[in-house]
């Protein structure tokens, strides 16, 4: 365990549907300011997980504790309010402006978020106030992310969850939102869980990197040892991914050079 209290504990969660065991037994404590990366294939169990945080999955076994109460006790609204969420394909209402999008949160808590607020969460994330009375079909693929962001920085949360949140962008943009949220995480002293595919992007943005593998947990290590060779097989074959691209790319340069 952590010296500090964990902010966020699994124990023992086991998610199953029907025969399918998605999650099998994760036990696993996120200290309050990390900014943790959740990695693993297809089917691995990590948005499974994430899930349990705010109770869209219900866990068959085990409990996970938020500040250290079961979340399955806690108001839904409220609990939704203390933790954000950057849904995988962004999430808005096709039929609300962006700044509804972005006040549903507090809105379903009974709260009204005003115009002030609504601008300095687009402010947070670089768009300008005049996007609060657009439609979600008038926006980029990154604006609609950078949409999803400031609506779940929108109740103030402690902790922010995002389930493959760059996943459909271009690599221009999704270095630049990767960039943005990490600079949000340190300014707003939130603590970050990050469920994504890409283990570069892990490397890059995360402090920790828990690796997941038929539904449970197989490495929990730091970027650096990773890339030191920690961490057993399945890590390792994630991290080798972006080496390879990263050898082949200095070699065509390589190639090129002695072609001048």
């Amino acid at each position: 365990m952590n010296a500090a209290a964990p902010i966020l504990l699994f124990d023992r969660v086991i998610c199953r549907f029907g025969d399918i065991t998605a999650v099998g037994g994760v036990t696993c404590d996120i200290a309050p300011g990390s900014f943790v990366a959740l990695v693993g294939a297809s089917g691995s169990g990590k948005s499974t997980l994430l899930k349990t945080v705010n109770t869209l999955v219900a866990p068959t076994a085990g409990r996970v504790l938020f500040g250290g109460e079961d979340v399955s006790a806690l108001n839904p609204a409220r609990l939704r309010r203390r933790v954000g969420y950057v849904f995988q394909g962004v999430g808005l209402f096709p039929h609300f402006p962006v700044a509804e999008n972005i006040a549903i949160g507090p809105r379903l808590a009974g709260e009204t978020l005003p115009p002030a607020r609504i601008a300095e969460l687009l402010a947070l994330v670089e768009l300008e106030p005049g996007m609060a009375t657009r439609m979600p079909d008038e926006l980029s693929g990154g604006q609609r992310q950078r949409v999803g962001v400031a609506r779940a920085l929108a109740g103030g949360p402690e902790l922010l969850l995002m389930d493959e949140p760059f996943g459909a962008l271009d690599p221009v943009t999704r270095a630049a939102l990767g960039a943005k949220v990490r600079e949000l995480h340190a300014a707003l002293g939130l603590t970050t869980v990050m469920v994504t595919h890409d283990m570069a992007e892990a490397l890059l943005l995360a402090d920790r990197v828990l690796v997941m593998d038929g539904g449970r947990i197989v490495a929990d290590e730091t970027p650096r040892a990773l890339l030191a060779g920690e961490g057993g097989g399945a890590a390792q074959g994630l991290v080798a991914v972006p080496r390879e691209q990263a050898e082949r790319l200095a070699a065509m340069e390589g190639l090129g050079e002695s072609r001048t």
